[in-house]
């Protein structure tokens, strides 16, 4: 399938950077969002880092004005109905998900490809509301989407051979480098780094070790760019820990019980940098 124009719901950081690298591969892009002050925020996010490009060289000011020509936006679902391909970059939640796809599959053409951002939902009960299940993928992009390569391609149960194909053909065309996965609580990349980021809370929680020492170790001992209670910060404990709570639910497997000091922390309104503190404070 050729994929020419691309629609992506949700202008927030990670749908914002979606669409970016879209329109930076040459794809006609429209942006739909519930309102136009989130929509707002969105153009903001690509132009500003699109003019970062251009003060640092990396793109003429007319190539930047060119990619930009590119993007349209729109409150309304229906201006979604000749898109090749529909990102879904909402709220990580299956209800909410389930409920775009069942009005989405009214609107969009048959052929269209519609694709979740989730970073380990079932890709196979969303697809279960779309009409369409065969044409339903998931491309798990990591923030930020502009810099990290990695786009994880996640089939549900019914997803085409050709569904897949197109969508890795998709993920390179747009410059990531992706690997395939089968559906599976946190799929891959996921499943692997939580339970990480979990132990090191448990650490911290039973004064094994300071926070800082926490990351120091890790840092200098395993190699990491940033420590697990910072990188924790970093992406959010209220996000966390709704993510393993996903993975404990699914799986019913104890080893995967969320630290309690992320629940104590969520419920303190400690959430990490988006709010200016969590394992540390950053006010």
């Amino acid at each position: 399938m050729n994929i020419n124009q691309v629609a992506v719901i949700g202008s927030g950081i990670m749908g914002s950077g979606i669409a970016q690298v879209c329109l930076q591969s040459g794809f006609s892009v429209k942006l739909y969002d519930i309102s136009e002050a989130n929509i707002q925020k969105g153009v903001a996010y690509i132009k500003g880092n699109l003019d970062r490009s251009v003060e640092k060289g990396k793109r003429s000011r007319e190539e930047a004005d060119s990619i930009l020509a590119n993007l349209t936006t729109t409150v309304d679902l229906k201006d979604l109905a000749q898109a090749d391909a529909i990102f879904e970059v909402v709220f990580e939640r299956m209800d909410v998900k389930k409920d775009l796809f069942g009005k989405l599959k009214d609107i969009a053409k048959p052929e269209a490809l519609f694709i979740s951002n989730t970073s380990g939902l079932s890709i196979t009960e969303m697809a279960s509301a779309s009409g369409r299940p065969d044409k339903v993928v998931g491309m798990h992009f990591f923030n930020p989407v502009p810099v990290m390569k990695l786009v994880e391609i996640i089939r549900g149960f019914y997803t085409s051979d050709e569904t897949m194909k197109t969508a890795m053909e998709l993920a390179v065309a747009i410059g990531k480098d992706p690997i395939q996965v089968k559906e599976a609580p946190l799929f891959a990349v996921n499943r692997i780094l939580i339970p990480m980021l979990n132990e090191a809370a448990f650490v911290y929680q039973e004064g094994i070790c300071s926070r800082e020492d926490i990351d120091k170790g890790m840092k200098l001992g395993a190699n990491m760019p940033i420590g697990p209670l910072a990188l924790c910060d970093m992406i959010g404990l209220d996000t966390l820990l709704m993510v393993m709570e996903t993975l404990y639910n699914e799986t019913r497997d104890s080893k995967y019980r969320p630290a309690t000091i992320f629940t104590q922390m969520v419920r303190a309104g400690r959430y990490g940098r988006k709010n200016g503190k969590g394992f540390y404070d950053y006010q």
